[in-house]
C-alpha cells in the first residue's frame, strides 16, 4: 500500500533561525580573526529584544552587538511595525569565557591528539532521490521558502510579504518507495496589514502563493520531479488565518531548535545535538558534516541508493567510539552493513582534528549554513569581509560546504571494488 512521508523548513526570518544566523555570524567573526576560538554561543530573540550567552574562549574582541543588528537588517526586520527591528532592538550580551573543564579535554598539546568536545551521536544520510542526494520533500520545502524569499525581496509580484515563514511537503510514496506524486503542499507566510476583509486577503494570498511562487518553485526542479505535481495537491495556505503579527514579535526564537529542518528532514535520524554557533571542536556540528560527506559519496559511488551513517565520540576522547551504517536493504554490493562500516573507518579519519582538516572547518563559512538547512547545498569558494572597530578589516576566501563535495567517490569506488 502507498504511504505519506512529510518534511518541513522554516525561513531566514523565522524567530529559530533568527537566532541561529546571529550565533553563526558571531562564530565566523570569531574565527575570522582567530581560527583557534572556541566557540558555544546561544542566541534568544522576543520582542525587542537579543539575549546573546554562552562560551568563548578567543584572542579577539568582538562589537557582538552590531553583529546582532546587521544580521537582523539583512534578513528584513527593518520595520517599526514587525515590533522587532536591528535598527532598534536591545542587544544584551552575557557571554563568557569557556570552562577550563571543558577545555583540557579539547586542547592537546599535538594537535592530532585533540579529544571531541563532547558525547554523543551524530548522523550523515544520502539518498538517489534528488541530484543533491537530499530527501524530495525536504529539498522542495526548502525551495519554496528559498523563492518566496527572494519574490519579498524583490518586492514586485507580492508586495505585501514579511520575513516570517514555513512550508510543508507531503509526497506519496510507492511500497517500493519511489515518489509517485504531491499529496499536499502547506505554506504559512507573514504577510502586511490588508483591509478588514478577511476572507478577501486570505483568496489573495492563496492565489499568489500558487499561481506565482508555485510555478517558480517547479521550474526548479528536474523535469521527473516536475512530473509529481498534478492537479490533485491540496494546497493549504496561512490555513489559521491571518499572519501579521510574527517573526520575535509573535514567538520567541532560539539557537538550535530547528535541528530537523538543518538536516535531513525526518528521513534517517538525528542524535539530538545542534549545530549553530559551535565551533568544530564541538563534534555535534562537525562529526554530523563528517557522515553527511561519507553518506554522499557512498552513495555518489553506488554501494547503495540510501544510506545512514552513524558516528559516536566520547568527550576528551580522540578515536571514535563507534561507526554503523545501515543502507536500508539498498546495498548494491556483496558486503553486510557491518562490513561496509568497517572499511568506512578505514577510507575516512573520524578523529575531530582530522575532520577539521579535511573540510577546512577553522574557517568563517557558518553563517550560510543557518538557515534552508546545511546539507544539499553547492561547495564553492567565495571571499567574505569582516570588519571590526578592535580588529580592523579582513577580507578571506572560504570554501563554503565542503561536506558536500564528492572527492571520495573514486575513494570509495577503489574500496569496494565498483
Amino acid at each position: 500500500m502507498a504511504y505519506l512521508f512529510t518534511s518541513e523548513s522554516v525561513s531566514e526570518g523565522h524567530p529559530d533561525k533568527v537566532a541561529d544566523q546571529i550565533s553563526d555570524a558571531l562564530l565566523d567573526s570569531f574565527l575570522a580573526f582567530d581560527p583557534e576560538s572556541k566557540v558555544a554561543c546561544e542566541t534568544m530573540v522576543t520582542t525587542g529584544q537579543v539575549v546573546l550567552a554562552g562560551e568563548v574562549k578567543s584572542d579577539t574582541y568582538l562589537d557582538v552587538q552590531n553583529i546582532a543588528r546587521d544580521i537582523v537588517n539583512k534578513i528584513g526586520y527593518t520595520k517599526g511595525e514587525y515590533q522587532f527591528s536591528g535598527d532598534s532592538c536591545g542587544v544584551i550580551s552575557l557571554i563568557h569565557e569557556q570552562s577550563q573543564d571543558i577545555n583540557q579535554g579539547v586542547d592537546r598539546g599535538v594537535k592530532e591528539e585533540q579529544g571531541a568536545g563532547d558525547q554523543g551521536m551524530m548522523f550523515g544520510y544520502a539518498t538517489k532521490e534528488t541530484e543533491n542526494y537530499m530527501p524530495l520533500a525536504l529539498d522542495i520545502s526548502h525551495r519554496i521558502l528559498k523563492t518566496l524569499a527572494t519574490l519579498r525581496r524583490e518586492g514586485t509580484e507580492i508586495p505585501y510579504l514579511r520575513p516570517d515563514a514555513k512550508a510543508q511537503v507531503t509526497i506519496e510514496y510507492s511500497d517500493d518507495n519511489v515518489p509517485q506524486r504531491i499529496d499536499t503542499v502547506v505554506v504559512s507566510t507573514q504577510h502586511d496589514a490588508f483591509d478588514k476583509d478577511d476572507d478577501k486577503m486570505l483568496a489573495k494570498i492563496k492565489s499568489d502563493i500558487i499561481s506565482i511562487l508555485m510555478p517558480k518553485v517547479i521550474a526548479q526542479l528536474p523535469e521527473s520531479d516536475r512530473a509529481l505535481f498534478d492537479g490533485r495537491i491540496k494546497y493549504h495556505i496561512n490555513p489559521t488565518g491571518k499572519f501579521v503579527i510574527g517573526g520575535p514579535h509573535g514567538d520567541t526564537g532560539l539557537t538550535g531548535r530547528k535541528i530537523i529542518v538543518d538536516t535531513y528532514g525526518g528521513k534517517g535520524a538525528h542524535g539530538g545535538g545542534a549545530f549553530s554557533g559551535k565551533d568544530p571542536s564541538k563534534v555535534d556540528r562537525s562529526a554530523a558534516y563528517a557522515a553527511r560527506h561519507i553518506a554522499k559519496n557512498l552513495v555518489a559511488a553506488g554501494v547503495s541508493d540510501e544510506i545512514l551513517v552513524q558516528v559516536s565520540y566520547a568527550i576528551g576522547v580522540v578515536e571514535p567510539t563507534s561507526i554503523f551504517v545501515n543502507t536500508y536493504g539498498t546495498s548494491n554490493i556483496s558486503h553486510s552493513d557491518g562490513e561496509i562500516a568497517s572499511i568506512v573507518s578505514r577510507l575516512f579519519d573520524m578523529r575531530p582534528f582530522a575532520i577539521e582538516e579535511r573540510l577546512k572547518l577553522r574557517n568563517p563559512i557558518y553563517l550560510e549554513t543557518a538557515a534552508y538547512g546545511h546539507m544539499g547545498k553547492e561547495p564553492q569558494k567565495i571571499t567574505k569581509i569582516f570588519e571590526s572597530p578592535y580588529n580592523g578589516r579582513i577580507e578571506k576566501e572560504v570554501e563554503l560546504f565542503t561536506w558536500e563535495k564528492l572527492d571520495m567517490v573514486a575513494a570509495v569506488k577503489s574500496a569496494f571494488e565498483l
